[in-house]
């Protein structure tokens, strides 16, 4: 009966562990294709539109929800843009429900009236959340091509002479920049995020791009051709994560799209904890959605074998957390167990090319991020921060999992946004900021609980001598406890 449990648990270990080894693979391949092609592209960021007779007319769209904190500084932004004032209009999407209406209602009357093209539109039911907002304002879009910033985005100012070129040629469908973070060095959380989303604007998309295969708008600091978007079908609120979907359904119909790395749009990360939890989730979810409803699509296109195994891969990267959590659920059980089997520890030191495998990723992405500052100065901060970002990161595989889970079953849920506070340095303060409605819950709990698993996991490995097994368990006990920790100490800031 034990040797059968043990069968078993070694079954769903490796099964979970080859799929994050398969996931690092794919890793390494678009950084094999960003490396070889990163300086094919330099020249496509020297594009300029100088010419003022022959700029199109743009639209662009500031969907927003409850953004009082940062709603007035984006709409000063945009209409900063070095963009003839009679060659663009501006359309705030506001579907608040607090003081975020008379913030943007003062901001377009008062913009209204020194010339600008800008209307405030407002919804009585906010079907669809930020995709319905879109749905229903592509129509009165007026422009060729639609520009699309979130709350807390501030393009510079000559973000669409910098991106309309682009669409020269007829078959591009998007354009996007890359994310930068205006506070980035806020605190510790702000900077691990920095580290993510810095290797996903530069290895994944484009590395993508230059293998040949499908990319992603990701929802903002993005210009559309509005063609492009009706030729797809249009905007959907059936997943989280509609930009994803869009993006997908539009290079299916045969568009492309273009990702720019070397210019930046600046943006604000989540400050808090609970924030970059409800952001975690939706993303996640969205991820999930968007395999279930576009994946079957994909295996009947006419796409190639590498860019249906890349597709599949990029919506399916989100159960890489899922992998994480049970295969840290089964090695305790499955580490007691193993003295009743003849396998050998040292099968298990293979999954050790996968960290070095996201460590080389991660820190060319890094690097590539910051390319001005000095090559020391990068290696320096990234050999700290890595180890705790993957700690944190196997810390949210629960809540993420979760996430998955649902969205792969189809079940259904709001769009929550990920509240925004003008946050920008140390010097700036979370204490008593609206939005921050979040309370204890089940999973904060079980987090706790799950840290307290991996160290008495730790223990017994050390005790027992798998020492295989206790950098693992060490960094998911690490990962747990400071996702409890600082979901707690959040949850204080209301």
């Amino acid at each position: 009966m034990i040797d059968n449990i043990c069968f078993i648990l070694l079954c769903i270990y490796f099964s979970a562990f080859t799929y994050i080894i398969l996931y690092c693979l794919l890793q390494l391949n678009l950084l094999y294709h960003y490396s070889k092609n990163v300086k094919k592209y330099k020249k496509e960021h020297e594009k300029f539109a100088s010419e003022e007779n022959d700029l199109p007319f743009v639209t662009i769209q500031l969907p927003l929800f409850n953004e009082l904190y940062v709603a007035e500084r984006l709409i000063d932004n945009i209409v900063q843009l070095d963009y003839p004032k009679n060659k663009f209009e501006i359309h705030v999407l506001d579907d608040s429900l607090d003081e975020t209406v008379s913030i943007c209602k003062r901001k377009v009357e008062e913009y209204k009236a020194k010339g600008f093209h800008i209307e405030h539109i407002t919804r009585d039911i906010r079907t669809g959340y930020k995709a319905g907002a879109l749905k229903e304002a592509t129509p009165k879009a007026a422009g060729e091509f639609i520009a699309i910033f979130d709350a807390d985005f501030l393009p510079r100012k000559d973000f669409l002479r910098r991106t309309i070129p682009h669409f020269n040629d007829p078959k591009v469908g998007v354009v996007q920049t890359r994310w930068e973070h205006i506070n980035q060095n806020y605190s510790l959380l702000t900077r691990l995020q920095a580290i993510q989303l810095n290797v996903h604007f530069t290895i994944e998309q484009l590395g993508r791009r230059a293998a040949g295969c499908l990319l992603q708008f990701n929802g903002t600091a993005g210009v559309w051709r509005k063609q492009a978007i009706e030729d797809a079908g249009g905007w959907e609120a059936d997943t989280l994560t509609e930009d994803l979907d869009l993006s997908y359904r539009t290079q299916l119909k045969g568009y492309k799209i273009v990702f720019l790395e070397r210019i930046g749009s600046p943006a604000e990360l989540p400050a808090e904890m609970n924030g970059l939890k409800s952001q975690q989730f939706r993303w996640q979810k969205g991820g999930a959605e968007s395999a279930r409803k576009l994946i079957p699509t994909i295996l009947k296109s006419d796409l190639s074998f590498l860019q249906k195994f890349h597709g599949i891969g990029h919506l399916l990267s989100s159960s890489v957390f899922l992998s994480i959590f049970l295969s840290g659920m089964i090695s305790v059980p499955l580490m007691l167990l193993l003295p009743r089997t003849e396998l050998n520890m040292t099968y298990f030191t293979i999954f050790q090319l996968g960290f070095l495998i996201i460590a080389l990723v991660f820190f060319v992405g890094n690097r590539r991020a910051e390319i001005e500052k000095p090559l020391g100065l990068i290696l320096f901060k990234f050999i700290i921060l890595f180890p705790i970002f993957l700690a944190l990161s196997m810390g949210l595989s629960l809540h993420n999992s979760i996430a998955v889970v649902q969205g792969l079953r189809g079940k259904k849920s709001p769009f929550v946004r990920t509240p925004k506070f003008n946050i920008k340095d140390f010097k700036d303060s979370l204490k008593r900021k609206k939005y921050l409605g979040f309370t204890l819950n089940w999973v904060i709990i079980a987090e706790g609980l799950m840290s307290i698993y991996f160290i008495f996991a730790l223990v017994m490995g050390l005790f027992y001598g798998y020492k295989g097994f206790v950098p693992f368990h060490a960094m998911l006990a690490i990962g747990f406890g400071s996702i409890f920790y600082f979901s707690v100490r959040d949850l204080s800031l209301k």
